[in-house]
């Protein structure tokens, strides 16, 4: 997994609340094998028709809105189902951070174990941004956990461990490898323990 330091990039509006998971991935797009390969069906009913000719006004599909990195969303982002796939579907198009006003905790959790800042802010911040930012660069700083935008400062929080992992570009499988000279130490101690253990006290 990548670090996460900074970013700059304009935002792709996506104004609709209570997006879930199915919606982002449908369920008949789970079955590729890996992490890569779901970008192109993201958000696949909103983005094609019937006949899997692209909607003009969806906002994948605007022409201005291609090579942004950032998605712009509302309220209760990634509902529904627990599916991984949604995230990797988000990352596979490209998209870096997700920034809304409120998400599903699983999906939340699942961006930062894949790489993606989520960034939650108020609602009325959220509206500005729909209503008069969606064409100028936002310039985010993870460490100083704030955004910039044409010099105007927003910031906003985030827990300290899922900070260090982004930033160091870590997941929970390379965490655990890290501590694994003093998991070693610990499985030779207790063999150890066990082989020192007088026979009639195992009863």
């Amino acid at each position: 997994m990548e670090p996460f330091k900074n970013l700059k990039s304009k935002v792709v509006p996506l104004d609709i609340a209570n997006i879930d998971t199915d919606q982002i991935i449908p369920k008949q797009f789970l079955k590729l094998l890996g992490k890569t390969g779901y970008g192109e069906y993201l958000f696949f009913n909103w983005r094609y028709d019937k006949e899997g000719i692209p909607t003009k006004d969806f906002a994948l599909n605007v022409p201005e809105y291609q090579g942004r990195q950032i998605l712009l969303t509302r309220e209760n982002f990634g509902i529904g189902s627990s599916r991984e796939h949604a995230v990797w579907a988000l990352k596979d198009y490209g998209f870096k951070v997700v920034l809304g006003v409120s998400f599903a905790d699983i999906f939340y959790n699942n961006c930062f174990k894949n790489g993606v800042l989520v960034i939650k802010m108020d609602k009325e911040i959220i509206e500005d941004f729909f209503s008069t930012k969606t064409n100028y660069v936002f310039d985010i700083d993870l460490s100083q956990q704030q955004i910039t935008i044409n010099s105007q400062i927003y910031r906003f929080e985030i827990d300290p461990t899922l900070k260090s992992s982004l930033e160091n570009g870590t997941d929970e499988i390379s965490r655990t490898l890290q501590l694994e000279d003093y998991i070693k130490d610990y499985e030779k101690q207790d063999i150890n323990r066990i082989l020192t253990v007088k026979p009639n006290t195992l009863l």
